[in-house]
């Protein structure tokens, strides 16, 4: 099982955290919501929790708790720039299908 992140996304993660002043990483989840089902959640980590499982791609340390792993296995986690808009992509092999807003998806 693995998470990887790209060189883009490591570096924006890391500028992240530098600018907070503390945490030791990045956490990785899904939650029930949108019209497919399931959503990304990205959120800083302070602490470790029982149940996390911690991977280290670039210097730069994903968390996901175990029952989100079942559904980021091989995720790999990308940042970028089109015009405006800025954001982390997610490249999610179990993916099905997404809503056509793209905020939700399902496996």
């Amino acid at each position: 099982m693995a998470i990887t992140l790209t060189h883009t996304a490591a570096d924006r993660i890391s500028d992240f955290l530098e600018s907070r002043g503390k945490g030791i990483g990045l956490r990785l989840g899904v939650k029930t919501t949108g019209c497919s089902g399931m959503a990304y959640v990205l959120e800083f980590v302070d602490q470790l929790n029982p149940d996390d499982e911690v991977f280290e791609d670039h210097g730069v340390k994903v968390i996901v708790d175990k029952k989100s792993l079942v559904y980021l296995d091989g995720t790999e986690l990308d940042f970028a720039k089109e015009g405006l808009n800025e954001g982390f992509r997610f490249n999610n092999p179990n993916e099905k299908a997404q809503c056509g807003c793209g905020e939700s998806f399902t496996v």
